[in-house]
């Protein structure tokens, strides 16, 4: 029997594994914009590119939403199967299931492997520290925030950060094929 790493048999036991620096360990209920509840659990299996942001938002939001278009748009459509991009709301009042529907399709965020959350005040606030994401409420529709793009691999396990607006997005393109391929 092959037991090399890369062997199918290993991937399989491997997949079903939860490491502790996995946010499938978190336990919190999320809405999606189509009005689905569900645990980040359920996006397992896929490498991940998640960020944090809230719809209102003038500045800063509107660029990393280009910035994730702009990564989704340089993955080969023969990869696209193995990856998801995931808005997480930094403003659960404001950011219901329909508003995150809308604001999906003004930025053209429709494709199957897009999903937007919308969690708890605690739930989002637990979801940001992990990611290490800082923000804050200045006033009812306006936050200040951290603006990173985060790369989960398939266990849900931090495997890469972008930090900034507009910036050179290579090597986390790179981060996320070679994330696809190994799982």
């Amino acid at each position: 029997m092959d037991l090399k790493p890369t062997s199918k048999i290993v991937k399989k036991v491997l997949s079903t594994m939860i490491s502790d620096e996995s946010i499938f360990n978190l336990t919190s209920k999320w809405n999606t914009q189509n009005g689905t509840e569900i645990q980040l659990k359920e996006l397992k299996g896929k490498t991940l590119v998640m960020v944090m942001i809230y719809t209102t938002c003038k500045a800063a939001c509107p660029r990393l939403t280009a910035d994730m278009r702009n990564i989704d748009a340089k993955i080969p459509s023969e990869l696209k199967e193995g990856v998801e991009f995931v808005l997480v709301s930094i403003d659960p009042e404001n950011d219901t299931p329909e508003r995150l529907k809308e604001f999906a399709e003004e930025n053209f965020l429709t494709d199957k492997n897009w999903t937007l959350l919308q969690g708890t005040e605690s739930g989002v606030r637990e979801f940001a520290n992990v990611l290490a994401v800082k923000y804050k409420q200045i006033s009812p529709l306006d936050f200040s925030h951290s603006n990173i793009i985060s790369v989960f691999n398939p266990n849900g396990e931090l495997v890469h950060q972008q930090e900034g607006l507009g910036v050179d997005n290579k090597e986390t393109i790179t981060k996320i094929i070679e994330t696809i391929k190994t799982y």
